[in-house]
């Protein structure tokens, strides 16, 4: 039951109907109902989610121009914001050649990060042949995918790219910084490495549990839009699984960029 103060703030939730784009292309959709909340926008809860990625893109090319970082982290960073360019015109269209632009640039900022962790401080042969490896890898998976349109390909291959950068990061955190931070102070060595580990942690745990929460979306949609139905506008947005992975995905970000 919904408490007394709150049934003054509930507005019906919307039905389902058609919209702006027309009939959806896509191979995949989600259980937000489309075009009930906007005429112009599919999936409004799941476009505007995305504007904490445009955020963190952003924020992280303004800290590598003032922090002269190498252009390899620009262009990192400048893929964060075409992921959730991409990922906006998706949801609001529900277009395949949009799904395209944003799970494909998903993939590239990926493999993006991947050389920027794996050159650092190594020959220009090795950066060389990393690169030219990882534009064979981003090429492959493309062809792969647009002929097969298998979406869980595209998550595993995703999940992949990203669990490498993940432990490459651990890594490097542990033979690397570790050794440097020692040098100069032992013990704020230990107290910044907690830290950058707490960072770490919370920050892979804030994106796995995003990720539960969209399948719990997937596997309980019908559920979840009687629900949704039931509670009115605006509390019913609360249960928009695959907006919340958006979210979670993009906290998970800061909180591992911050560590």
């Amino acid at each position: 039951m919904m408490p007394d103060f709150l049934r003054g703030l509930r507005a019906p939730y919307p039905d389902h109907g058609s919209g702006f784009w027309g009939k959806p292309t896509s191979t995949l959709n989600f259980c937000e109902e489309d075009y009930a909340l906007s005429f112009y926008c599919a999936e409004l809860c799941n476009t505007v989610t995305n504007g904490l990625f445009l955020w963190l893109g952003v924020g992280g090319i303004r800290n590598c121009l003032q922090e002269s970082h190498a252009n390899i982290f620009l262009l990192a960073y400048l893929g964060y914001i075409v992921v959730g360019l991409g990922s906006i015109l998706f949801h609001a269209t529900l277009k395949y050649p949009m799904q395209l632009v944003d799970e494909l640039s998903m993939i590239y900022t990926t493999c993006l990060m991947m050389y920027a962790s794996f050159s650092f401080s190594r020959s220009r042969a090795f950066s060389a042949l990393l690169g030219v490896s990882l534009l064979t890898l981003a090429g492959s998976i493309t062809v792969y995918y647009h002929i097969t349109k298998d979406p869980v390909f595209h998550q595993v291959a995703y999940a992949a790219l990203t669990a490498t950068v993940v432990f490459r990061s651990m890594w490097v955190m542990e033979r690397q910084v570790r050794p440097v931070l020692q040098r100069r102070d032992a013990e704020q060595s230990r107290r910044q490495m907690k830290t950058m580990w707490a960072l770490v942690a919370t920050g892979l745990t804030v994106f796995v549990a995003g990720f539960a929460i969209w399948n719990l979306d997937n596997i309980f949609c019908s559920q979840l839009r009687r629900l949704r139905r039931a509670m009115g506008l605006p509390w019913a947005v609360l249960l928009e699984g695959h907006a919340w992975w958006h979210l979670m995905t993009g906290l998970g970000g800061i909180l591992s960029h911050c560590a």
